[in-house]
């Protein structure tokens, strides 16, 4: 019986011990889950995800000027969670960051919903962004001085455009959406993924004053900042070329005008300029037409500077040779039902030389009746009409060629003279870089190089040749037909610079009318060429749509020439290039002679 109850007595003490055990077990487990529960509240009360924003890389200019930079801000932050006086916290906000009293309130007073899901105050509220240094260093110290809780301040910047309106087309402008920053034009729109880096993420934890507690960090990415895109663009060329643009364009009130700068041996664009303009720190209120990259978005008919592919295509074809004579009707020749004109004088016998010196639009139309409407139209595609040109900017168009299926009986005859084709500026230009090119279309470049943050070259852009178009022999034979319209002889005798051969062509194009035909009196007037004419270094367009000339006839070779005559002469004194003495003696001669013509 003694034995029994011992027994029993060991048998109660061991499930006494055992039941001990797991109560312990289950103190034990409940303690950790109520820890990890704390610990979870502690996290979402004091933990704060932030982003740490990269900063966007600058645009330059062939030389390093910024064109596009970045300007250091704050974002003010509240965390309303850690607000105990939010009265006074709105009237300092409202205050200091000039922002309407019940803006700053409705703000402060947003909540989020907790882990509990009740709701609580918002731990993170946005108040303003962009917020110069200054004021927030001022902000911060009086928050400080009434030992206020809740306000945080983070890195940011805005952009900036140094220049103003210098180039705002080609540099575009950047706009705050909600995921961030983004190119919305140019230059800040086409390099907007190597121009706007990535964006990092910090997790941290702050006390209950709010001050973060760095050894808390955790999960941290850094922000990778973005890469510098420098432009071909030389800002030195860029200003002259603007103040001389300005300068024609107060002179002849055009509605529009263009002028671009080209290096022809590469396809380098070295300046553009649009008018109208704007200011890229200023955009509120600018209108579509004053944002418009005319270069590359506007469609115009190219008229008499068209004559030279005309020319060219009948040269490379072997159907005439330059001093092939070519009977020019006497200034009216009828085909189709319809009278073509020659607008200087009317001309009998003209060499194929002589119809791009007199721009003779008659005589150019017969070019494109011995070539006819097929093999026309292949040569005009081979100078890259048609089509967009590639260079690195949004917004290109392709212009417009027809295929010969839909010409007009008359088509093959105006079409030569730069009619019934829609070209941009570009695309002009190009054509005729390409025949001082001695016959290589290159693809227009305005992007240099692209190097990262840490200096590591990204991208380089080479030059890009698109093809031959014409051998070199024929681009020869063009360049002297050329050079001599640069002379008494021709139509742009004001667009010499002194000490250098200049090569070029004139464009006067009557205007189309939005209702069909060509509006009377209304011309865009234009000057093409590029200089030293044997081994060209610049290639110049200067484009005016619809001038006003006053006394002055109303012709590219005397209100479009003149203008690429003193950008060249301040071009060749900057980049220093080397005059040819005896021209350079010609030229004095000839400034005499007109002097003494004033006396």
């Amino acid at each position: 019986m003694a034995v029994s109850s011992r027994k029993r007595a060991v048998w109660l003490g061991a499930c006494v011990a055992l039941g001990f055990t797991v109560f312990s077990l289950r103190l034990v487990v409940l303690q950790v889950a109520r820890a990890d529960h704390y610990r979870a509240l502690a996290v979402e009360k004091h933990s704060t995800q932030q982003t740490i924003y990269a900063r966007r890389g600058s645009v330059t200019d062939v030389n390093g000027v910024p064109l596009a930079a970045n300007e250091p801000v704050k974002t003010v932050v509240v965390d309303a969670s850690l607000v105990r006086r939010m009265d006074v916290m709105a009237e300092l906000l409202s205050r200091h960051l000039q922002m309407p009293l019940a803006e700053v309130k409705e703000r402060l007073a947003r909540q989020t919903k907790g882990a509990d899901g009740k709701m609580q105050p918002s731990r993170y509220i946005v108040i303003k962004r962009e917020v110069p240094e200054q004021i927030a260093e001022t902000l911060r110290e009086e928050v400080a001085k009434l030992n206020l809780r809740g306000l945080l301040f983070e890195q940011d910047s805005v952009r900036v455009y140094p220049n103003g309106s210098m180039l705002c087309h080609v540099v575009g402008f950047v706009s705050r959406q909600d995921t961030g920053v983004k190119g919305v034009e140019g230059v800040e729109r086409s390099m907007d993924d190597y121009l706007k880096g990535h964006d990092g993420v910090r997790f941290t934890e702050r006390d209950r004053t709010g001050k973060e507690m760095p050894a808390f960090r955790h999960l941290e990415r850094p922000a990778r900042d973005g890469a510098t895109v420098k432009l071909t663009v030389d800002m030195v060329l860029q200003d002259i070329v603007e103040s001389e643009m300005d300068a024609a364009i107060k002179q002849f009130r055009p509605k529009m005008a263009t002028c671009i700068l080209m290096r022809p041996g590469t396809g380098e664009i070295l300046a553009i300029v649009n008018r109208p303009n704007y200011n890229l720190n200023q955009r509120e209120g600018v209108p579509d037409e004053a944002r418009k990259n005319r270069a590359i978005m506007d469609m115009i008919e190219p008229g008499s500077t068209f004559k030279v592919v005309t020319t060219a295509a009948a040269l490379d074809a072997k159907l005439v040779r330059p001093d092939t004579s070519i009977f020019c009707e006497n200034g009216h020749f009828t085909y189709g039902g319809t009278t073509l004109h020659d607008s200087h004088s009317g001309y009998g016998d003209l060499t194929v030389n002589d119809i791009i010196v007199k721009s003779s639009n008659i005589g150019v139309a017969k070019l494109g009746l011995k070539l006819g409407d097929q093999l026309l139209y292949e040569y005009i595609r081979k100078f890259g009409f048609g089509e967009r040109t590639g260079v690195q900017l949004p917004g290109e168009i392709g212009g417009i060629i027809h295929p010969p299926h839909s010409w007009s009986k008359i088509s093959i005859t105006h079409i030569p003279m730069g009619h019934e084709v829609g070209a941009t500026p570009l695309q002009v230009i190009s054509a005729l870089c390409t025949i001082a090119n001695r016959g290589k279309l290159m693809t227009p470049q305005i992007i240099s190089s692209i190097t990262s943050a840490t200096g590591e070259g990204i991208a380089s852009y080479p030059p890009v040749e698109v093809r031959q178009v014409i051998p070199p022999e024929v681009a020869e034979h063009l360049v002297n037909a050329l050079k001599e319209v640069v002379s008494k002889k021709g139509t742009a005798a004001l667009a010499h610079v002194p000490g250098f051969s200049v090569a070029g062509k004139t464009g006067t194009a009557q205007k189309t009318s939005p209702t069909g035909g060509y509006e009377h009196g209304h011309y865009v007037v234009s000057f093409a060429g590029f200089f030293p004419a044997d081994k060209p270094e610049l290639c110049g367009l200067v484009l005016m749509d619809d001038p006003v000339p006053g006394n002055t006839p109303n012709y590219g070779g005397y209100i479009a020439a003149p203008v690429f005559s003193r950008i060249g002469q301040r071009a060749a004194r900057y980049l220093n290039l080397t005059p040819n003495p005896e021209l350079l003696k010609v030229a004095g001669t000839l400034a005499q002679n007109e002097d003494g013509r004033r006396r």
